[in-house]
């Protein structure tokens, strides 16, 4: 018998069912609750100081908690999504992040609220950076950019959500029931979620090849029961590598793969912390009152769903190298742009287009691109080290951005983004490395000598061969 579990063949050639559209489901809901707890914060907070639960300096200090326990969620979750499993770490961090939603509830002062709000961060920096990396394990190469994108957005509508509800809750409830209908949400989603496998690419790169293939033909059995017998395996790869160290990230072959993760997540933090966030902010300095309204907030909600359509459209056709490419030279052009007009109808129109093409750099690097680019024995690592960098960014950017608009003015904002932009497009470029519509394994370097393949080409990618035979 074959030790051979072919968890990559065999999922891959599984035609589109009621299956793939359960995984997405569960990984989404949790996703976007996430979502829409960072988007309530801003409501959130304005409530607390208009009724005098806290001040400006202390509602700040939430705000910056969050961003700091999501930069120690993402590396967290990385580590234990790679070690423990995907499905233990998206059930922990889910958890972590439903309780202390509940407990936030009943905060009886600010500072409490600040330490909870810090485990909710962790909580929410964990959960995206494990649900791109688990729906990528799961979903046919063909059209796995088709499966992040919609991933993508249904996590960008949780600002449109969370508008909407806080709209109502707000002042008929409070704030506090904002945070308990995220954390009973959260709480429903993980309940749900123990009816997710374990993803079978990852039990057979640790070695769990027993437990492997009871998830593959259990997979198996569900969708042939839907869509009838199953199209023959045409590729066999062997993913069982056991444990790969940390270094693997930035050994030869793979360090510039993880630069170019790390500069993605740096870019779309950027974009949104130090660009699109601030915007209002500057407009209104300069007297131009059309962006202090809801206005420009609901443009948003909607230019972040529409980017993550943008990218369902094009990252399969156009691909995602070139798809974040083309999108980051647009941002530039168009934010150059913005900053130039006065008329009010072309803000809105030009603004939209800019939230749009920003969203869509998120959608095809954070939810496609990042994830991607790693072996299924680092991917959580590799995407747990690219969202650190990216929230370490977000936690500076908002100072680095306000420090040279006082002293530049909004071209120096622009100058910032522009430049990481270019930077990113250029590693982009120095890597050359398309992930669209190929298998995981085609475009992942391989972290080991052992035979986890055929062999290895010249650049550290894997290849696989036609299975002679193979096992059903």
């Amino acid at each position: 018998m074959s030790v051979t579990v072919n968890a990559a063949g065999r999922l891959d050639r599984l035609p589109v069912c009621s299956f793939h559209w359960k995984i997405l489901g569960l990984i989404a809901g949790g996703a976007f609750l996430d979502a829409f707890d960072i988007y309530l914060a801003n409501g959130a907070v304005a409530a607390m100081v208009k009724e005098g639960f806290t001040d400006l300096r202390h509602g700040a200090m939430f705000v910056s908690s969050t961003f700091i326990g999501m930069m120690l969620g993402a590396y967290a979750a990385g580590w234990v999504g790679d070690r423990f499993g995907r499905r233990y770490s998206y059930q922990l961090n889910l958890g972590v992040f439903g309780i202390a939603s509940i407990a936030a509830c009943f905060a009886p002062n600010i500072e409490w609220l600040i330490v909870l709000r810090f485990i909710m961060g962790i909580g929410l920096g964990a959960e995206l950076v494990v649900a791109a990396g688990t729906l990528a394990e799961f979903v046919p190469p063909a059209t796995r950019g088709k499966w992040v994108s919609l991933l993508a957005i249904i996590i960008n509508s949780g600002l449109f959500v969370a508008l909407a509800v806080g709209y109502w809750i707000i002042p008929h409830l409070g704030w506090r029931y904002m945070f308990a209908v995220a954390g009973i949400g959260a709480l429903v989603v993980w309940f749900l979620r123990h009816r997710m496998p374990e993803s079978p690419r990852w039990l057979e790169s640790t070695g769990k090849l027993d437990e492997a293939e009871a998830t593959l033909a259990a997979i198996e059995r569900e969708v042939e029961a839907r869509t009838g017998p199953l199209p023959a395996v045409q590729r066999v790869v062997n993913l069982n590598v056991g444990a790969v160290p940390l270094r693997a990230l930035f050994e030869p072959g793979r360090r510039g793969r993880t630069i170019v993760a790390s500069l993605t997540a740096i870019a779309v933090n950027i974009g949104l912390y130090g660009f699109i966030a601030w915007l209002p902010t500057f407009f209104v300095s300069e007297g131009l009152s059309v962006v202090k309204s809801l206005g420009f907030v609901m443009l948003m909600s909607i230019g972040s769903p529409v980017g993550g359509l943008v990218g369902y459209l094009i990252a399969d056709r156009v691909g995602r190298a070139k798809g974040i490419m083309f999108a980051a030279v647009v941002s530039i052009a168009l934010g150059w742009l913005y900053v130039t007009l006065r008329d009010p109808a072309q803000i809105i129109v030009v603004g939209f287009c800019l939230v749009t093409s920003i969203y869509t750099i998120t959608t095809l690097g954070l939810f496609g691109y990042i994830p991607e680019l790693f072996p299924t024995e680092v991917r959580l690592r590799g995407t747990g080290v690219a969202g650190t960098c990216g929230r370490a960014a977000s936690i500076a950017t908002p100072y680095l951005a306000l420090t040279l608009y006082q002293h530049v003015g909004v071209s120096g904002v622009i100058a910032m983004v522009s430049l990481i932009l270019a930077v990113l497009c250029v590693a982009i470029l120095v890597i050359r490395v398309e992930t669209s519509r190929h298998a995981l394994e085609d475009v992942a370097p391989a972290t080991s000598d052992s035979s986890n393949t055929s062999n290895t080409s010249d650049t550290g990618e894997r290849e696989v061969h036609s299975p002679s035979t193979h096992q059903a």
